[in-house]
């Protein structure tokens, strides 16, 4: 009977473990933030590579300031990005910024004055507008564009996690 005991408790003590390390934040090698992690796009239009070097054939150009993007591995100065539709490449860091921006999803998009659906609203955002990310909590996030500010629901932004809570 103890040794039932045991070899349960091992086997409890074993799945705690493993969900503990499936849980883990894995880290970029470069720079230890979070992968995948969200940044946007710094300049007005820059390259995404097949490989993290200038030598690499480009496969795709982005062309609108501020686009969020998904990075997903680091390389030396090189992250690989990925756009909402999954595709991307390798870009020089240098192109990239941390400044949190997401992309309406959802046409018609209530903004309200809070986070609250009850609350007045704002404005109506367009499907791919792309906003300023002030702050998330919970299932909203305050938005900032063209003057307009207010919150909408995580549901409706590429560019934000479910789990993302930040001032």
């Amino acid at each position: 009977m103890r040794r039932q005991i045991f070899w349960t408790s091992a086997l409890v003590v074993l799945l705690g473990a493993c969900q503990a390390i499936a849980q883990a934040v894995e880290r970029g090698p470069v720079t230890n933030l979070p992968l995948p992690r969200y940044v946007s796009l710094k300049a007005n239009e820059a390259n995404a590579r097949r490989g993290p070097d200038t030598s690499h054939r480009i496969d795709w150009v982005y062309r609108r300031r501020d686009l969020p993007l998904r990075v997903t591995a680091e390389f030396e100065h090189w992250r690989r990005v990925e756009d909402i539709e999954g595709k991307g490449g390798w870009m020089h860091y240098a192109l990239l910024s941390g400044v949190r921006t997401a992309f309406v999803q959802t046409d018609m998009t209530p903004l309200f004055q809070r986070p609250d659906t009850q609350s007045p609203q704002t404005a109506l955002l367009e499907r791919g507008v792309v906003a300023r990310l002030r702050e998330c909590q919970g299932a909203w996030c305050r938005l900032e564009l063209d003057g307009a500010r207010g919150w909408a629901e995580k549901r409706h932004l590429w560019g934000v996690e479910a789990q993302d809570d930040f001032e």
